[in-house]
């Protein structure tokens, strides 16, 4: 039966939160309008106070420099222009020396030119610099596919937040993939952190985007995933880079109420339903995915149940093992007795806000926070041209 992948309606929380690092930002017009009125009406007032109008008159040659620095091309030669008629016209009507009057003026003028290409050099690098940056961002989404994701047996939601701000990316890694076998999601840590644990966690993300819907079987989805790392391993290998290994948890998801897990030196899953917060797969880990040549047995599949009501949650570390400014770590469990029976959306989120509080803003590491529940209801057979309707509050 075929299956599809898609992606949720987006949350008003997450459009509120959308990255701006893709755009230029300079003040209104109007604003510098009135900044610039202003602080001229200051120095006049002011120099007619102190009785040294003019002198303090040529201290606005310096306002088009800071325009420059935080204005559009044609918003600074407005401020230049402007500069240029108070400071030349009081100059004119002075009775000062006349090579004074002419050095001012003359500083009015190339202070407000140099103000003007100085602003189109910063225009044409940020551009350059944004666009860059989108051509990244478009990137790094298609590696992490934005959330929520909904197939027709889950609706996974949760929170993603490299630890470096400037990248929407880092060593944690998730995905999900709707195959004739049901739904599988992925979430893991990458041992490291920098472009090189990135790199990993690209291989491992193709890796299982691809055994997804060729392997039958869990455990033969983490046997890809395995040949995966060992193969990046084997080119870093030979770039003179360390070895890196993958903490995972696979999931593989039906119609019916069992959900099979291979869990591989990650932290376990917690079931909350019925007021009880439950970790699932404890003490059936298997070695992290790099490492499967170190021990003998093999990876094998648990079962435990997870009923409609229910939420799963996945993590990573960043999350059970922040600190408080005291040392003290994270506790998760016990936060997460008191979030028993609110929705997927609303859990991962209240998460993230009370570890931020937790530990008073200092993220040490990657955060991925993914609350999963079972659809309310079987969509049926579906196409992949299948309109996306209104994701149900699950």
């Amino acid at each position: 039966m075929f299956r599809s992948l898609r992606a949720a309606p987006v949350p008003v929380r997450s459009r509120a939160d959308r990255d701006d690092s893709t755009s230029i930002r300079t003040p209104p017009t109007r604003a510098v309008a009135l900044v610039t009125v202003a602080v001229t009406v200051v120095t006049v007032v002011l120099g007619t106070v102190a009785e040294t109008a003019v002198l303090l008159i040529g201290l606005l040659v310096f306002l088009p420099a800071f325009a420059s620095a935080l204005c559009t091309p044609r918003q600074t030669a407005l401020v230049s222009a402007w500069v240029s008629v108070v400071v030349i016209v009081p100059v004119a009507l002075s009775t000062e020396q006349l090579a004074d009057r002419v050095t001012l003026a003359l500083f009015a003028l190339g202070f407000g030119a140099l103000a003007v290409y100085g602003s189109s050099l910063r225009i044409t690098r940020e551009g350059a610099l944004v666009r860059l940056r989108s051509t990244a961002a478009a990137m790094q989404r298609q590696i992490l596919r934005p959330l929520p994701l909904l197939t027709d047996d889950v609706l996974v939601d949760g929170v993603y937040e490299p630890v470096q701000q400037d990248k929407l990316v880092g060593g944690d890694i998730y995905d999900v993939a709707a195959t004739p076998w049901g739904t599988r999601v992925l979430i893991g840590d990458v041992q490291g952190k920098g472009l090189p644990a990135i790199g990993m966690a690209i291989d491992v993300v193709g890796a299982f985007r691809e055994a997804a819907h060729r392997e039958p079987t869990v455990t033969a989805l983490v046997d890809s995933l395995e040949a995966a790392v060992v193969r990046h391993n084997g080119y870093a290998e030979q770039r003179g880079e360390p070895e890196r290994f993958v903490t995972a948890v696979v999931l593989g998801m039906d119609p019916g109420t069992e959900t099979q897990l291979v869990t591989c030196g990650h932290i376990p899953p917690y079931l909350l339903h019925d007021g009880a917060v439950t970790a699932v797969g404890a003490g059936t880990e298997h070695a992290p995915l790099g490492l499967a040549d170190l021990v003998d047995e093999p990876r094998t599949v648990s079962w435990f149940p997870f009923p409609a009501g229910a939420t799963l949650l996945l993590c990573t570390d960043g999350l059970t093992e922040a600190r408080s400014p005291a040392g003290t770590f994270y506790p998760l469990e016990a936060r997460l007795a008191g979030h028993v029976d609110i929705t997927a959306g609303r859990l991962t989120h209240a998460l993230v806000d009370d570890v931020h509080a937790f530990t008073e803003g200092a993220q040490q590491d990657d955060l991925a926070v993914l609350a999963v529940r079972r659809s309310p209801h079987r969509i049926g057979s579906t196409s992949a041209s299948a309109p996306l309707g209104t994701a149900p509050v699950v």
